[in-house]
């Protein structure tokens, strides 16, 4: 993750997106040093989903921007 990455920018309800910019999910909370994603998203099919914060390359407005495309952040999440 960024050097200036900092897990108390991430916040409820911000959008998450991969390199590519295409959506991952929702922020639903931090926990453990992972994030949260809401189970609402047409992405996560019902489901919890958690990314670790290492994926994340930096905060760019309401975006968690992640360092691997959204297909591979998909693949990977730990349900």
């Amino acid at each position: 993750r960024g050097p200036d990455m900092d897990a108390s920018q991430i916040r409820t309800h911000m959008r998450v997106v991969g390199s590519d910019r295409q959506p991952v999910g929702t922020v639903d909370g931090v926990e453990n040093d992972r994030i949260k994603l809401t189970k609402n998203d047409p992405q996560a099919k019902g489901q919890h989903h958690f990314i670790p914060m290492q994926w994340v390359d930096r905060v760019d407005g309401q975006d968690v921007c992640l360092t691997q495309t959204a297909a591979d952040a998909q693949s990977q999440w730990q349900s």
